[in-house]
């Protein structure tokens, strides 16, 4: 094949018998209110429910720093965790790597994994050699190419993976590259990378992260990294995912949604228009959540009724290119006099834990503001202070997720003690935090512990790249075989009608038997007499 010419992917996989739900919503607020003018906290969740065995083919973009720094370990471990990646896609999936250094390098176009294509990108990951400088804008500029150059692109789904472990040349800017709609998740390898930018870059694309990978003597750490984000592009069951919530006229207005670092529109508190937040993409098992801010309306001169106070709705593509548009779902509040205390002053439970999650990446961003200007102290008080709030939070909150936040703070506390630690450790850990929560999604932070969003594909593939090279691995097509819905079997189906038949035969016998209960029987006895007996 042409080395510029990109290969054609085989035929979608046709879409179940039976259309799965892919995407649910599930709302949670308070069901009563004051007639007089309040402000009301609602949160929205959509959750991906089908399983993998839907999911979009993947169409990927490895971008592999090969400069100087990357010699020895570094590249040979960046080797390895290629290699698990196109041991795991499939003939659906396509993979594209590029390398950079001083200058750039597209070393294949687009390829199938087939059994052929998987030779073959094995000899490219086995051919990479280190030199040169670190042009970051110039190897993202090529992926970025790359995707936008594609003839092939219903219902596939693009990404790109950059890794790099050193600073950008002079002269080069990575965050001017516009990704468009394509999540690009970065990846920062030791210490001496530069994670503002590399966390800019991800921050800047749809949906994607930034992962923090420490040094480490353990060759499967960078893989290990790489199969965190893997698991979830293998497992993705919506595309341009977004949800939209309209006020009610008369009835509220919008304060203020809270969607992590997720893109909104309009961006400022919007009143009475109605707010679309993009996610991007959806994988199963995963989930994306937003916190809105009402305002309702004063409605002291009226009897208690119950309001539509706002509708809400949601739009994805699935992995056939279809589109999927919800029907609007309204969120009804009753109003009335006679209102507990909790519905004016608190939210539920649900809702006050996904606004302290909310909270926490404010909470990152702000400390990390300020150590960036040397003002460390004031960096730890704000990271002190979100503490102690927490451990109070959680005396009356027992989501697990409250014990992963007051964790994550405690280590930050520690990372943000003095500015060399901060540099060093605190920094990219931070910023893999705030991407981790922004974004709701598994990402490396640096350390060994699971993630909170960590789904059960991800435990299987941080597990998988443990084992030797030479064992042979489970591929995404394999999994996605044992998630499948068994068909129902002919016999069964059969069997199934003909006891529904009977059924409803047994019951149109029963009703005439009642019926007759006052008609006379042979012996002109009267089945009414019975009665009292029945």
């Amino acid at each position: 094949m042409p080395y510029d010419e990109e290969e054609q992917p085989p035929p979608s996989k046709p879409g179940p018998a039976r259309p799965m739900q892919a995407v649910r919503l599930t709302k949670d607020h308070n069901s009563d209110a004051p007639l007089a003018p309040n402000d009301q906290k609602v949160l929205l969740e959509l959750n991906g429910v089908s399983s993998a065995a839907t999911r979009a083919p993947l169409d990927l973009v490895a971008v592999i720093d090969t400069s100087g720094s990357m010699r020895g370990n570094k590249l040979e471990n960046a080797k390895k965790a290629l290699s698990f990646i196109i041991r795991k896609l499939t003939d659906r999936d396509r993979l594209c790597i590029v390398q950079f250094h001083g200058n750039v390098k597209r070393l294949c176009q687009l390829r199938c994994v087939t059994e052929a294509g998987r030779a073959e990108l094995e000899a490219i990951v086995s051919g990479l050699r280190g030199g040169g400088s670190t042009n970051i804008e110039a190897g993202l500029r090529e992926a970025v190419t790359v995707v936008g150059g594609r003839k092939y692109t219903t219902g596939r789904a693009a990404n790109i993976m950059l890794l790099s472990d050193g600073d950008e040349d002079r002269g080069t800017n990575a965050r001017s590259v516009e990704p468009g709609n394509v999540p690009v998740h970065t990846f920062g390898f030791g210490d001496g990378h530069d994670s503002k930018l590399l966390g800019a870059v991800a921050e800047k694309s749809l949906g994607g992260v930034y992962n923090y990978v420490a040094d480490s003597n353990d060759p499967a750490k960078l893989a290990e990294a790489f199969s965190r984000i893997l698991a979830g592009l293998v497992t993705i069951i919506a595309q341009d995912l977004e949800l939209t919530i309209t006020p009610l006229p008369g009835e509220a207005t919008i304060e203020n949604v809270y969607a992590g670092t997720y893109p909104k529109d309009p961006k400022d508190p919007p009143g009475s228009l109605p707010v679309t937040v993009r996610f991007g993409t959806l994988s199963s098992e995963e989930a994306r959540s937003v916190v809105v801010e009402l305002a309702l309306s004063d409605r002291t001169g009226f009897r208690a009724y119950r309001a539509t106070v706002a509708e809400v709705q949601y739009r994805f593509r699935t992995a056939q290119g279809q589109q999927v548009t919800s029907d609007p779902e309204k969120i009804t509040i009753k109003r009335s006099w006679k209102v507990a205390a909790t519905a004016v002053d608190g939210a539920p439970r649900p809702v006050e834990t996904e606004v302290i999650r909310q909270q926490h990446v404010i909470t990152i961003r702000q400390a990390v503001e300020k150590a960036e200007n040397d003002r460390m102290d004031e960096a730890w008080n704000v990271l002190a202070a979100a503490l102690k709030k927490l451990v109070e939070a959680r005396k009356r909150l027992f989501d697990p997720i409250l014990e992963e936040l007051q964790n994550e703070l405690m280590k930050l506390l520690a990372l943000f003690k003095t500015k060399q630690l901060y540099t060093q450790h605190g920094r990219p850990y931070a910023i893999a935090s705030e991407a981790c929560h922004g974004r709701r999604r598994s990402t490396e932070k640096g350390d060994e512990a699971a993630g909170p969003y960590d789904t059960q594909r991800v435990k299987q593939y941080r597990k998988q790249v443990q084992q030797p090279h030479e064992t042979p691995l489970p591929s995404a097509a394999d999994e996605e075989l044992a998630e499948e819905p068994e068909p129902e079997a002919p016999l069964r189906r059969t069997a199934s009608v003909v006891l529904r038949l009977l059924t409803a035969v047994l019951s149109l016998l029963a009703f005439s038997i009642m019926a007759s209960a006052r008609t006379s029987g042979w012996a002109s006895d009267y089945y009414g007499r019975y009665e009292p007996y029945r």
